[in-house]
């Protein structure tokens, strides 16, 4: 007998909201709706709204609630989900909250808690492949060779966006509209929060715990 399950995973860059997100995600036959991925996926596809993402992001602008909102409600709408989901980079402020909170019942917010050195530790030591676009995180999984893709051979670089100062600027957006989103989850009794700064699989077996499964 599987119960049904939907939780909304928040968490800074670098806590591993992805890899939280698929293993609860396997164990428990929910789905995984990273909506990053979605809008990487509309613009990968040149379909209309990835056309519309693509001008928004050349002006630097952030995706508006509207479009994040749709794409949320039709993604869900979708209904492949049949014993729960997972839902990850959503909501991401007040608005979008109250929206969700109207739409569906949720049974938790796992909230990944990372203190703001650490984020700077794990984020700076990220490298991508500039040929594959592999991903390297040079604490966790370092290249065989110094500076060069395990995949491909090709050449190591920092991400354009990771520098401290960027970085700074991202974690300090991300708290200003993160706090309101765990207030409103909150006010529902939702929000288990947890350390994520031990190794994946206890993070994973806390998760585990708190949400009672």
């Amino acid at each position: 007998m599987h119960l049904m399950r939907k939780y909304v995973v928040m968490g800074v860059q670098g806590s591993g909201k992805g890899t939280q997100a698929q293993l609860l995600c396997e164990e428990y036959d929910l789905v995984h709706i990273n909506v990053g991925d979605i809008f990487r996926w509309h613009v990968q596809h040149h379909t209309k709204l990835g056309a519309q993402v693509r001008r928004t992001m050349a002006s630097g602008e952030l995706i508006g609630d509207d479009q994040v909102e749709t794409v949320v409600k039709d993604r869900l709408h979708q209904h492949d989900w049949n014993y729960g989901f997972v839902i990850d980079g959503f909501p991401r402020n007040g608005r979008q909250a109250e929206f969700f909170l109207e739409t569906f019942d949720i049974d938790g917010v796992i909230h990944l808690e990372l203190p703001d050195e650490e984020v700077h530790r794990r984020v700076l030591n990220r490298r991508l492949c500039s040929r594959c676009g592999m991903d390297y995180n040079l604490i966790a999984d370092r290249p065989e060779e110094e500076g060069k893709c395990d995949v491909c051979g090709g050449e190591l670089v920092t991400r354009a966006d990771d520098t401290p100062e960027a970085l700074a600027a991202r974690l300090r957006e991300y708290h200003t509209k993160t706090k309101p989103v765990l207030d409103i989850f909150r006010r529902k009794e939702y929000v288990v929060t947890i350390d994520a700064r031990p190794d994946q699989a206890t993070v994973q077996r806390d998760i585990r715990q708190k949400l009672g499964l």
